[in-house]
């Protein structure tokens, strides 16, 4: 009977020891993220709260739906630090984005456009959840060969690639960085997204975590997140570029 009831409890995960979120949609009013300056400065206190130091955010870049560039992100960045009740938010937040691989990638590296990155050449990547492009290879490619280091977002979510795992291994070795979600490992987006999120940390792939905060409904989910035996190995066997992003 004793036994029973000393099973034992869980840990909260330690966000405190990543320092820095690298993925997350906290900058006002232009993508699917925070939809305004009130909803943003919740986010981040919440976020601080939780033990992070430092934040790259990461709104997306979507030909279609969000046709950011480095100039909206900036100026949407600029006003809601004019207006933020934080004080000197520059100092540990800082824009950078999330670029949809598309034809526009395509259209802004033939341009030789500068892209906005998380530090130094380092550019946050992410497909289509419906199928993945004919021709990613030929665009991590195409990346590397204009100087930057593709960091490729939330693999784990890409159902398409949850029986086919040798695909992880080819994008891997086409010179991409993984950066899973850390809600990945609390079972949010399902079963088999848990699954493959916890296979990439058995294979030793994965390099960054992220929120991915998008609303409160995230930041209440990682509230509750635990330090489970996958994340606890990737904090303290395998290593993470987390910290050294700032």
């Amino acid at each position: 009977m004793l036994s029973f009831f000393s099973r034992k409890k869980q840990q909260p995960f330690p966000f405190h020891r990543l320092v820095t979120d690298m993925h997350s949609h906290l900058i006002p009013g232009i993508d699917d993220g925070s939809p305004g300056i009130e909803t943003s400065e919740l986010l981040l206190k919440g976020l601080l709260d939780l033990g992070y130091s430092n934040f790259i955010t990461t709104p997306h870049v979507m030909e279609d739906l969000y046709p950011n560039n480095p100039g909206t992100i900036n100026e949407a960045f600029n006003l809601w630090k004019s207006r933020s009740e934080f004080p000197a938010l520059s100092n540990y937040v800082r824009p950078a984005a999330e670029y949809l691989l598309d034809g526009n990638v395509d259209s802004l590296l033939e341009r030789k456009e500068k892209l906005q990155t998380l530090k130094d050449n380092m550019v946050l990547v992410e497909i289509s959840f419906a199928s993945p492009p004919l021709h990613l290879k030929e665009l991590l490619f195409q990346l590397q060969m204009n100087g930057y280091q593709p960091v490729f977002a939330h693999p784990e979510r890409y159902a398409f690639y949850h029986q086919h795992t040798k695909e992880y291994a080819e994008i891997k070795a086409a010179g991409c960085l993984f950066q899973s979600n850390l809600l990945s490992f609390s079972g949010y987006y399902g079963s088999g997204v848990k699954q493959a999120a916890e296979w990439l940390v058995q294979k030793k792939m994965i390099d960054l975590l992220g929120t991915d905060l998008h609303h409160e409904k995230h930041l209440y989910h990682l509230r509750e997140l635990h330090a489970t035996a996958a994340l606890s190995s990737l904090l303290d066997e395998q290593g993470l570029m987390n910290s050294n992003l700032w």
